[in-house]
């Protein structure tokens, strides 16, 4: 065993190169020495070296002090790119408009989330009357002096008398829950403690249900929870007399369990699940005492849950048997599939659904763009909702007897706006729009569709400014998710302004894993066919080239958590696509991931290595952290991942660092920068994400040879 050693040497700039005959400074930096320890598996007779496991270990002083020396390695180097303080600062300027949300009512009261400019947490106003000004009612950024404790989900008991409310500790997935007298805005019980993966559900006035685990043994931060229960709560006991709902047996265990009441306090839902894909579905009737769960879906082969009722009458969202989902109807006291009858029959576009005012609002995924519909209760179509141009709608959730409801759009060139919507005659008007320095009509956003490995046509958005020459130049970020069934639509961003601005283009395609497509789509991208995954974005990649958008040298790949698996794979399968590679919070040791947390819990997707030898091997042969190569020339590598990432724990990310680190040949820097007092990203203050993005880009820039930025790089090629 090697011992430990903590050395770091000064980072100086010390040499310059010559690029396309300009020559450029390369900031070189020595690693702190990472000790490799003796660890083997094995997985079906097959050995597999494992010389970093001891960085896992979160609470060990020698996993604390890498950190330490890690980030001053890599803060070394950042502190000494030239034009990272600019960037920082025309981040912080941007991002200083005021943002705020959809109202809501809930009691005597409208609510809304509205941020000044540069709050590190959104704060939740409130107004009687229409005309009045609002008030302050909850302001997540008293929590803490950092802002590293955020809020969470906030419920409200059925007349808005009462508040429970979560909130995060440094980011983590761990959460406490307040409850408030909305009226006094006194903490009128104790905090609820050790909650994780939660919702809030209110039974009328008088208490809530919600969902835990056990607390681990060992670390809070990574060990295995994989039994979830749900909890009801009654207004004025303590914590310790809940009742266990469901999910106290071996027979009703499940990784994620999660609970609902109907609008009319008649039902509650139980959703479990053994996976992020595929739930069982469960109801009760409150109305009567005692009453026994009845099921409707005893196995996880769908997504399936309950939208609406009306009395007995029960409205299903369902992907059973129709991959892009369908509403269906069942009388609640024999609720089985086998009597279940189509009211919203599935189309050729992924539906998701909603309901406000006693109508539906059918979302449809067309090419990843929002088109949506309103129905009645009936099915009987009223009438398509149109919207202000081409891009993505969210909203349309509202109580039965709401008469305007209200919407968001956007798209990557577009800032978020506020649309009031009238139920009844389907008309919207503007209800907010920002004041924000920065001109849409100097970008464009186009779809295109490349072909992929397999033949496969695949949707790309790309977004750039107006007039841009497509002469292979051009700093480019590819973004990717592609996994978990999630959806990629498009959405303003401004760091993404802040990279256009200074003529960097974005690219996004919408890969297979994804839920662009539904259900067909996402199947195509998980397990034994992950591999489509990344062939997708890596042909991508090599679209921007063939077109001229951009070239090797000016591309970097760019993705977080299933994402930064997608940027980890892509980089150690075709180094040579990208000049730069910005793997976030990923899940990059792929032969582990699921002994951590509620890991175990994404084997919809991945599969696991004790599965089947088929499937060890499979996965063995994409993990990022086993297939980094000694005397491979890597991109320049970023990995950011935070210390209280619970979600997909810091050691997928020092693994894969210390083996890059290990292994890189060249001069292309790998480092990893890691936050602290932070989590997965929700929650994460401004003022932690902005000095994050003036590092990312602030290192993809430099690493693609700019020595200023490249709007001064053109006005000094002009001059």
């Amino acid at each position: 065993m090697k011992k430990l050693m903590i050395s770091l040497l000064t980072v100086i700039i010390i040499m310059s190169c010559k690029k396309e005959n300009e020559q450029k400074k390369t900031i070189i930096v020595n690693y702190p020495a990472t000790k490799t320890v003796d660890t083997l598996d094995t997985y079906f007779g097959i050995e597999i070296k494992d010389p970093y496991r001891w960085l896992e270990d979160d609470r060990s002083p020698e996993t604390e002090a890498w950190v330490k020396a890690q980030n001053k390695s890599t803060y070394s180097y950042l502190d000494n790119i030239p034009f990272r303080k600019e960037l920082k600062e025309r981040l912080s300027s941007l991002w200083n408009y005021e943002k705020i949300g959809a109202p809501f009512i809930e009691g005597d009261y409208t609510y809304f989330y509205k941020n000044d400019g540069l709050q590190n947490q959104y704060v939740i106003h409130r107004k009687k009357e229409h005309n009045e000004e609002s008030e302050v009612f909850l302001d997540p950024n008293t929590f803490s002096e950092d802002g590293t404790i955020s809020l969470g989900s906030a419920s409200f008991s059925k007349d808005g008398s009462i508040l429970a409310y979560s909130i995060s500790e440094g980011g983590s997935d761990w959460r406490k829950i307040l409850i408030m007298n909305t009226e006094t805005k006194d903490i009128i019980e104790d905090t609820l403690i050790d909650v994780k993966f939660t919702q809030i559900a209110w039974y009328k006035n008088e208490g809530f249900y919600y969902s835990s685990y056990d607390k681990p043994e060992g670390s809070e931060l990574s060990a295995k929870t994989d039994q979830h229960k749900v909890y009801y709560h009654k207004l004025g006991t303590s914590q310790k007399e809940d009742a266990l709902v469901y999910g106290g047996t071996p027979e009703e265990k499940h990784r994620y369990i999660y609970a609902n009441v109907t609008e009319d306090d008649r039902y509650l839902v139980i959703t479990p699940r053994v996976s992020t894909s595929g739930n069982k579905l469960y109801i009760k009737d409150l109305t009567i005492p005692n009453s026994k769960l009845i099921p409707i879906l005893d196995h996880t082969d769908s997504d399936t849950y309950i939208i609406e009722n009306e009395g007995r009458k029960l409205f299903l969202v369902t992907n059973l048997k129709a991959p892009n989902k369908k509403i269906v109807t069942v009388d609640a006291s024999n609720p089985t599939s086998e009597n279940w009858v189509d009211l919203i029959p599935e189309t050729k576009h992924v539906l998701n659904p909603s309901t406000s005012g006693g109508y539906f609002f059918t979302e449809y995924m067309v090419d990843a763009i929002s088109k949506v519909m309103q129905y009645d209760y009936n099915g009987k179509l009223i009438r398509e909702i149109k919207l202000p141009g081409v891009g993505n709608a969210n909203g349309f959730g509202g109580k039965k007897e709401e008469k305007v409801d209200y919407y968001s759009f956007t798209n990557y060139n577009t800032p978020s706006s506020i649309y009031k919507l009238n139920i009844e005659t389907g008309e919207s008007e503007l209800y907010w729009k920002p004041s924000i320095e920065f001109n849409s009509d100097d970008y464009e956003s186009n779809q295109v569709f490349y072909t992929s490995k397999d033949g496969t046509k695949v949707p790309m958005i790309i977004t750039h400014k107006k007039g841009m020459a497509l002469d292979g130049k051009n700093p480019t970020i590819l973004y990717g998710y592609g996994g978990f069934n999630i959806s990629l639509n498009p959405a303003f961003s401004i760091t993404n302004a802040v990279w256009m601005e200074q003529g960097g283009i974005l690219a996004v395609p919408n890969l297979r894993g994804g839920g662009e497509y539904g259900k067909a789509w996402h199947d195509a991208g998980t397990k034994l066919q992950k591999q489509n995954v990344f062939d997708d974005f890596i042909a991508a990649g090599e679209y921007l080239i063939e077109n001229k958008y951009t070239s090797s040298n000016y591309l970097a790949i760019r993705g977080g958590s299933n994402g930064g698996l997608l940027v980890g794979a892509t980089m150690t399968q075709r180094p040579d696509l990208a000049k730069v590679a910005l793997p976030a919070v990923g899940v990059l040791d792929m032969l582990r991931y699921h002994t951590f947390t509620a890991g175990a819990g994404w084997a919809y997707d991945y599969g696991t290595a004790e599965q089947s030898k088929t499937m060890f091997e499979y996965l063995k042969g994409y993990s990022p952290v086993h297939n980094v190569k000694a005397g491979v020339e890597y991109p320049a590598t970023l990995v950011t991942t935070g210390d209280h990432d619970d979600r997909v724990v810091p050691a997928h990310s020092f693994k894969f660092a210390a083996e890059l680190q290990s292994k890189q040949t060249g001069n292309n820097p790998t480092l990893v920068r890691i936050e602290t007092d932070a989590g997965h990203g929700a929650g994460t203050p401004i003022s932690k994400t902005i000095d994050q993005y003036a590092d990312i880009f602030g290192f993809t820039l430099f690493n693609m040879g700019f020595e200023v930025l490249p709007t001064k790089t053109k006005e000094k090629v002009k001059g």
